[in-house]
């Protein structure tokens, strides 16, 4: 008896899997995420000045890489620390390059102009085109470049008991004569 209750679902299954299999390639068509120890696309978008943002131009530095929105909480709560980590490392040894996910323009420069003191370099990607290419589904998300251009890390969202092993994965990746440098003395952007 049970084995007559089974053959009709078998058979069910049988038949939908042709049905499905054209879906299971559908997600083959979209670019793959950049993985750990891999370079990621080079093209990130404008500036403020208009200018094409391009991480070749910032090979020799550590480069954290944040997709970012004005109106994500964990966002703005990760910027402010992000742009004191680069101040106290120096912008000669870390850049931080905040990539603003799918906001209109205006909106992204006027948050700049407001937030100056955030040194920052925001890039702006108001139709997603960037986030696409690096996976992006949720923010923040968070890449760390190596000073060769290799991702050294990816970190999705925020957590206030992480940032003491970010900052050490950080401090890792630096050369020794900037982390030897006495705090304070990292030069003048």
């Amino acid at each position: 008896m049970e084995r007559r209750n089974r053959q009709p679902f078998g058979l069910l299954l049988c038949c939908l899997l042709p049905l499905l299999a054209p879906l299971s390639h559908a997600a083959d068509d979209t670019p793959a995420s950049p993985r750990v120890g891999e370079f990621p696309p080079p093209l990130l978008g404008n500036n403020r000045q208009g200018q094409m943002v391009d991480l070749e131009q910032h090979r020799g530095r550590i480069v954290v890489l944040t997709f970012w929105a004005s109106w994500c909480g964990p966002c703005m709560r990760e910027l402010p620390i992000l742009a004191q980590l680069q101040k106290v490392v120096g912008k000669d040894a870390l850049e931080v390059i905040a990539v603003n996910w799918g906001e209109p323009r205006a909106d992204v420069f006027a948050f700049a102009r407001r937030n100056g003191k955030l040194d920052l370099e925001y890039v702006f990607d108001g139709k997603g085109e960037t986030a696409a290419r690096y996976g992006v589904r949720a923010i923040p998300r968070m890449l760390v470049l190596g000073h060769e251009g290799r991702i050294a890390s990816i970190h999705v969202g925020y957590s206030a008991d992480a940032l003491p092993g970010f900052m050490e994965e950080i401090v890792a990746l630096l050369p020794d004569e900037i982390r030897n440098r006495p705090p304070g003395n990292a030069p003048s952007p």
